[in-house]
């Protein structure tokens, strides 16, 4: 059995359970404009397909926010604050949004990053918190609500739809970036392979959307050859429908407070 035989297969289990699968894509590591920006934002146009374009703020450009205006369509996402390791030499697993420092401190940067992303893009940023390298330290987790965030998406089967009130975590879990061998293409197979066990995942236990996640700065040919016909491919397949960031996230606070997604 092939692989897009095997999606094929999971699909027509979503549709005998009369339900429907969900996508969705994510983009991190965006500051500023460039040509791989330009290829990003010209396949999103060209597959029509929801993107959420994952911004730092600390290194966010005047040029970047020129440059989205006339993309009212992507969804924008926070991604940490200066993408820097904190971790401790030796420790192996990079981490902006760590242990390593006093969480004032972590939570004083992300409300700075917040306010540049407002004074660039103005409303249009959710309030979704991206961490660099998907980490952020359990302790943090319950502070984000508390400094206005409504959303968290990092990568992998989330451990609940909620992780705590007022915050709605909706993960990635297709890397299309090998980064521990050569940092080249993960593989058709690869990525195929991991969205179908997620998506099994999905029907069987949490029903959470599922996330393509890209990375234009990093991408090789390669990857972008399989991103552009893995939407146009999926897009024409019953039993899934591709959601964006801003549907995915759309949540009210159970007590009306003013939220920022």
């Amino acid at each position: 059995m092939s692989d897009w035989q095997a999606l094929d297969l999971e699909l027509e289990k979503w549709r005998a359970a009369g339900r429907t699968a969900e996508l969705w894509w994510r983009d991190d590591d965006a500051a500023d404009t460039g040509p791989e920006l330009d290829r990003l934002l010209a396949l999103h146009r060209e597959i029509a397909m929801p993107l959420a374009l994952a911004i730092v703020p600390a290194h966010a450009t005047a040029a970047l926010a020129e440059r989205l205006a006339v993309e009212p369509g992507v969804d924008l996402l926070q991604h940490g604050y200066a993408h820097v390791n904190h971790a401790t030499p030796g420790e192996g697993k990079k981490i902006e949004l760590g242990p390593h420092r006093p969480a004032m401190i972590v939570l004083g940067e992300l409300g700075t990053g917040w306010l540049a992303l407002e004074r660039l893009f103005g409303n249009r940023p959710l309030g979704v918190m991206v961490p660099p390298w998907n980490r952020i330290a359990p302790a943090l987790v319950p502070t984000l609500p508390e400094i206005g965030f409504t959303g968290l998406s990092t990568f992998g089967a989330r451990p609940r739809a909620q992780p705590v009130r007022g915050l709605r975590q909706i993960n990635t879990h297709v890397d299309l970036i090998d980064w521990k061998s050569g940092r080249g293409f993960a593989g058709e197979e690869a990525c195929l392979a991991v969205l179908v066990a997620s998506l099994a995942r999905a029907r069987r236990e949490s029903g959470e959307p599922v996330g393509i996640l890209s990375h234009h700065l990093a991408m090789d040919d390669r990857a972008w050859d399989f991103l552009r016909s893995f939407w146009e491919r999926t897009g024409t397949m019953s039993g899934m429908h591709v959601r964006s960031a801003h549907e995915l996230f759309a949540a009210k606070k159970s007590d009306g407070g003013e939220t920022r997604a």
